[in-house]
């Protein structure tokens, strides 16, 4: 494995990696009142010391007062929790590593994990869940720029405090997607619309504050999803061409990287092609993407992490095999990080008999 394709440098702009491998973003909940503490710094260490090309925080929350589910979430705002980034980043600098965070707003979602917010103080892009429910508020254009404002600060305080690379968090059902899912954007001013494109407003003026704070050559990340928590099936774009019309302005407005979220990887996006959301992605913006969705482990992850499934090692061949075809250019790794911070480097090894698989109980504990 150690001279297989997932081990070739990758190189983009500012952001140099040394192999191939993403830790995917996996909201955690061990930072009480927002502020990530030693055991965070320690629990992103040692998958640096592990050899993770590229790991990307768990979710952190921009400053606006409803932009968490729970007090657990990490802040990515105010003195203590910058401070804590700070220290998380130094160690992981320490050990060879580069790591971005992930700037979220959960908009429109219940409450949930420990510590839940209480659920009127939510807001969305039209005050609803995706359920249809109106349990929250209508963003007012005011909320809107100001949210934009939050969003450019944290990537800029990430790359002051060091960062590597920032990920804008749009996918999942969360607040920018609210903005895409025609579903809960009803809105009938310049940031609704009944075409995708015209939904796209608020995400790419998102993109466009995040590149300003952060400059040219400093790489930005957009996560996307097509499916929706509660939705699976679902897809914002249903052709290659949506897709393009979709993607192409927030590429021009200053992504980066794509990373394409999707529940099996190996899953072809659109009929007539075997090209999973990852290549599709890559194929009509020409920008770099990362792929991810049930690698590694057995099963899928939903499963895992929603309805406690275990999952046991499984080869890598037709993720390589992609890989090297050229569909995509990093791929992000989940469950199997959270359980074995050196799964990347037994996978350079060779050594397949020492990958452990995942249960729930991981879930308790930052191994």
């Amino acid at each position: 494995m150690s001279n297989s394709s997932f081990f070739e440098p990758f190189s983009y702009k500012s952001l140099s990696l040394k192999n191939r491998f993403v830790m995917a973003p996996m909201t955690r909940s061990f930072s009480p009142g927002g502020i990530p503490g030693a055991d965070v710094a320690a629990y992103y260490r040692r998958r640096a010391e592990g050899e993770v090309g590229l790991i990307l925080s768990e979710g952190t929350v921009i400053d606006r007062p409803s932009s968490a589910q729970s007090k657990s979430y990490p802040h990515f705002y105010g003195d203590e929790a910058l401070a804590g980034w700070k220290h998380v980043i130094d160690d992981v600098h320490q050990a060879g590593g580069k790591m971005g965070p992930q700037i979220w707003h959960v908009g429109m979602v219940p409450p949930s994990g420990p510590d839940p917010l209480p659920q009127d103080a939510f807001e969305g892009p039209s005050g609803l869940l995706g359920t249809g429910d109106a349990v929250g508020r209508t963003m007012t254009e005011e909320d809107i720029a100001d949210t934009i404002a939050a969003f450019a600060k944290a990537a800029g305080e990430a790359k002051a405090l060091g960062f590597d690379t920032v990920e804008i968090h749009g996918a999942h059902g969360y607040l920018i997607d609210q903005f895409f899912w025609d579903f809960t954007n009803r809105r009938t001013d310049g940031y609704g619309g009944a075409t995708l494109p015209e939904r796209s407003r608020f995400a790419i003026e998102v993109v466009k504050a995040v590149r300003k704070a952060v400059g040219e050559d400093f790489v930005v990340l957009l996560r996307l999803s097509q499916w929706k928590i509660g939705n699976f099936d679902f897809k914002l774009a249903a052709t290659p061409a949506e897709l393009e019309a979709w993607l192409t302005p927030l590429s021009e407005a200053g992504v980066d990287i794509f990373h394409c979220s999707q529940r099996r990887f190996w899953e072809a996006e659109f009929e007539g092609s075997d090209l999973n959301f990852a290549g599709w992605a890559k194929k009509v913006t020409g920008k770099p993407t990362i792929t991810v969705g049930s690698i590694g482990l057995s099963g899928e992850f939903i499963s895992s992490l929603v309805q406690g499934a275990g999952a046991t090692p499984e080869p890598l061949d037709e993720l390589q095999r992609r890989l090297e075809r050229g569909d995509f250019d990093l791929v992000a790794v989940g469950r199997a990080l959270i359980s074995d911070p050196a799964w990347v480097q037994k996978e350079r090894l060779g050594e397949s008999g020492e990958l452990k698989g995942f249960s729930k109980e991981a879930l308790a504990t930052l191994v």
